[in-house]
């Protein structure tokens, strides 16, 4: 579920409780087969029958209230199966091939919902963690647990299984089996992604434009400030640094993915040492790959040696070939390449593939009971 979203659900919700309203989150727990949206998914259903944000292509949404005016009345959590293939049930000839499980909860103000929320208010890295079968919920920050789950095994697991999955490059929520086969339901909540251009040329700014639309975080650096202006980079964070003044005033997480596009030799020389050094996942190279050995030769002429490890994060020339060569394409390209990267995706045409569109890549893929110790219960 994209922040957007995630934002227009928690301001209907404050809204609504500030009403006195009762309201149940219906959360995507299982896609078997097509389905129009995925685990985690989130929709808001109110005691008036009103609804906020949706869970599929509208074939899904007029059911899911019915349930969840019972959850509001009832209080008890319930997980519910729909069959999207069998078009006979909704008459409208919308089914999309697959079912879906929809778990609804009515909100309290219990700690662990108290934290889950305000984790998706602030963009926070968490988990929620709730049994498909059983009881308890828990909420996973940091080394932080709150809550617990009724069967000690199964608690153990989803600690476990959910720090491994927000330690993935895309954090995405699943229903996960246990070794003792109890399935619980991780949903994640994860920091918007950071994207870092050096560079504030022409061809930055529908890049800049872009990533933001797609949810990311996006820093520009130039030394030239005339170049960094809101009217040109809308929506981004502006810094007006020299080449020399990056080490020290700008560092980089494990989250920022950076795209050196200077058009400056000695500028993207020095980008490119910069963004080695520092701890960025993803380094992207605009231009030719030629041009990328001349600036490592150039820093080699310094006595900088970069790592085969550094290298190893470094995409030259960046982006998927799609042909590109307007500005607004060169960045479809580079944002495509990003999202196949962070996704594990091939970022091969779907043309002639079988099966679920939506596989479970390397970048996110699940947590297989073997790959999670569980130390037995005392």
């Amino acid at each position: 579920m994209n922040s957007a979203e995630t934002r227009t659900l928690l301001c209907a919700l404050d809204a609504a409780l500030e009403r006195g309203q009762r309201a149940v989150i219906a959360t995507v727990v299982r896609v078997q087969g097509s389905a129009y949206r995925r685990e985690g998914t989130r929709m808001l259903v109110l005691d008036d029958a009103s609804q906020v944000c949706m869970l599929s292509g509208g074939c899904l949404e007029g059911e899911v209230v019915e349930s969840a005016l019972g959850v509001i009345g009832s209080g008890t959590p319930e997980v519910v199966h729909y069959d999207l293939s069998e078009d006979a049930t909704w008459g409208l000839g919308l089914g999309c091939g697959g079912s879906v499980d929809v778990r609804l909860e009515r909100v309290e103000q219990d700690a662990v919902t108290l934290a889950w929320l305000g984790a998706l208010r602030t963009g926070e890295a968490a988990a929620l963690c709730v049994p498909i079968a059983g009881e308890g919920r828990l909420f996973i920050q940091g080394d932080s647990v709150q809550g617990k789950l009724s069967d000690p095994a199964l608690h153990t697991f989803a600690v476990q299984a959910a720090r491994a999955r927000l330690n993935t490059r895309d954090p995405r929520a699943a229903t996960l089996t246990a070794p003792g086969g109890q399935e619980v339901f991780i949903d994640v909540n994860a920091p918007a992604p950071e994207l870092l251009i050096y560079g504030a040329g022409h061809d930055a700014q529908p890049l800049s434009a872009q990533a933001i639309l797609l949810g990311y975080r996006v820093t520009v650096v130039d030394p030239r400030e005339a170049y960094l202006t809101p009217g040109r980079f809308p929506g981004a964070a502006l810094l007006a640094l020299a080449p020399e003044e990056l080490e020290g005033h700008l560092e980089l997480s494990t989250r920022t993915q950076a795209i050196i596009m200077n058009h400056h030799l000695d500028r993207d020389r020095v980008c490119l040492w910069h963004a080695l050094s520092s701890g960025a996942s993803f380094i992207g190279m605009l231009g030719p790959r030629s041009r990328y050995g001349q600036l490592l030769e150039a820093l080699e002429q310094d006595g900088l040696y970069a790592t085969p490890a550094q290298l190893e994060r470094v995409h030259s020339p960046v982006g998927l070939s799609l042909g590109a060569e307007a500005p607004e394409e060169v960045a479809m390209s580079i944002l495509s390449e990003l999202m196949a990267w962070r996704r594990g995706a091939a970022g091969k045409p779907l043309n002639g593939h079988e099966g679920p569109i939506h596989n479970t890549y390397a970048a996110r893929r699940e947590v297989e009971p073997e790959e999670v110790t569980v130390p037995p219960v005392i």
